[in-house]
């Protein structure tokens, strides 16, 4: 009989965290870091006289990412840095993992991961378009407490 209350208790404790692992993540409010970024060209966040042609630089960027709102598995918001207050829109989508986040921007592709509830990986890249610009980066990112 204490083999099968220890076997009932350990199945119940599995259950309970297996069901907080599938807890989508809640990623609304703002998120800051500052990291390296790799740019060839330039934009309203890698101001310059530099093209394309150019040798490439390698930046130090502040980041903001204001999470504004989600429903479910999808999340959206705006992006600017300390350089350019742009507030530049962002999809995104959480992943049935609920680590794995991927979006997109007017301007580039993110691939997020989530490291804890309050610290991501986020990582950018950006082709030409309107701005002349071609840039990577991954960020260390840290949601602001309120």
């Amino acid at each position: 009989m204490k083999h099968l209350v220890f076997a009932v208790a350990l199945l119940g404790a599995a259950m309970t965290g297996a069901s907080a692992q599938d807890a989508i993540p809640d990623l609304k409010g703002t998120w800051t870091g500052k990291g390296k970024t790799l740019v060839f060209g330039n934009n309203p966040h890698h101001p310059g006289p530099h093209t394309l042609a150019d040798a490439p630089r390698l930046r130090e960027v502040e980041a903001t990412l204001v999470a504004e709102g989600q429903e479910g598995r999808l999340v959206w918001g705006r992006f600017k840095s300390a350089v350019a207050d742009t507030k530049d829109p962002f999809a995104w989508a959480i992943a049935s993992d609920n680590k794995t986040i991927i979006g997109a921007s007017e301007h580039g592709y993110y691939r997020i991961t989530l490291l804890s509830p309050d610290r991501i990986e986020n990582c950018f890249a950006r082709h030409s378009g309107a701005h002349q610009v071609v840039l990577a980066a991954c960020i260390m990112m840290d949601r602001v407490k309120q």
